[in-house]
């Protein structure tokens, strides 16, 4: 009996010792507010504590001072690596100094943070690609290098404090641009340049609210419209939601979008949204979890990009997944067959 008790108190001491020697990760996502987000967070969780790792995870409510808070808390708990999706990417510092501190491996997911040498590793889609595959996806449906025009278009961009907004602005602008130039497309409005166009922390009802007064001062006695160019599907929604009440055009226009929400790809299916660019962040996650292995193995880390993304004070290492787009014609291929959605999700 006092051989049995024996083993059984070693057997929970190991296990006791097991669980204090598991290395810490903290993931600091952005907000709960976006669906993406939360299916980004939860899937990391996910493949971090299967892989061993005790995870702490933590949402910022799109506030800046919370984040910091949650990650330099995330830093003082004892996490060996910190990955952040940042709110505004040159705002986190003073946590990336005390990170470099004390040792800590910082990855930026998905947004690069800014203006800070303490930034190990970026991962990331292609994002510039994101918005050429939109600007090719625009100009196939349009048939542009034949068709004889002009065609309206307007365009609505991505959050100012987001690194990302500018690459996906700046891909589908210059497969676009030509066109613009020639007279092919025309900005009825005239708002083309990002500030112009920018849409504040990528909210709906921001979007929303541009597109209803562009509507209004443009388009109020039934002028056509024929592009909708959106970065992603939050802003997409709010453009939907104010030509759905605002507009009066005989044909609706070509809107595309990014990330493949439920909401827009059911628009996508009713036909009031053409296509969103699908980023599988499954795939995002699961290389983010290979590459904290790496670092704390004390392997060496892969990256697929040392030139493109500069953070005004060194180039990030970076890995780079492919984007793919998603329409009414592939979307069951894309999001169903591949486990992203069921079905029934997307009743």
């Amino acid at each position: 009996m006092k051989k049995i008790l024996a083993f059984l108190l070693c057997a929970m001491l190991l296990l006791s010792c097991t669980a204090a020697l598991a290395e810490k990760v903290g993931v600091s996502m952005p907000t709960k507010d976006l669906q993406r987000w939360n299916q980004d967070g939860a899937y990391m969780e996910e493949k971090l504590k299967e892989a061993g790792y005790e995870v702490e995870l933590q949402f910022a409510s799109n506030d800046v001072p919370t984040q910091l808070n949650q990650v330099e808390t995330m830093i003082d708990d004892g996490c060996q690596v910190v990955v952040i999706a940042a709110i505004e990417g040159s705002s986190l510092g003073s946590a990336l100094d005390k990170a470099a501190e004390k040792g800590v491996k910082v990855i930026a997911y998905d947004r690069l943070l800014m203006d800070n040498a303490n930034v190990d590793y970026y991962a990331t889609f292609d994002n510039y690609k994101v918005g050429t595959v939109q600007g090719t996806y625009v100009k196939d449906a349009l048939d542009l290098d034949n068709a004889e025009g002009p065609f309206v278009m307007e365009i609505t961009a991505g959050d100012p404090g987001d690194n990302n907004a500018r690459y996906f602005y700046q891909g589908a602008i210059d497969v676009l641009k030509p066109f613009i130039d020639d007279g092919k497309i025309i900005v009825t409005s005239g708002q083309i340049e990002f500030d112009q166009v920018a849409t504040p922390t990528w909210k709906t009802d921001v979007a929303q609210k541009r597109a209803e007064d562009i509507l209004t001062a443009n388009y109020a006695n039934g002028e056509e419209l024929d592009v909708w160019l959106c970065s992603n599907d939050s802003t997409a929604l709010g453009v939907t939601n104010a030509l759905e009440a605002n507009y009066g055009g005989e044909n609706w226009p070509i809107i595309t979008g990014q990330d493949c929400d439920i909401a827009n790809t059911k628009n996508m299916i009713a036909g009031k949204q053409s296509m969103s660019v699908f980023k599988d962040t499954r795939t995002l996650a699961a290389q983010v979890v290979k590459m904290v292995g790496q670092i704390l193995s004390g392997e060496e880390v892969d990256v697929n990009d040392t030139e493109t993304y500069d953070n005004n004070v060194k180039v990030v290492p970076s890995f780079l997944c492919d984007p793919v787009f998603a329409d009414a014609n592939n979307y069951k291929e894309i999001l169903i067959d591949s486990g992203y959605y069921t079905e029934d999700q997307l009743q």
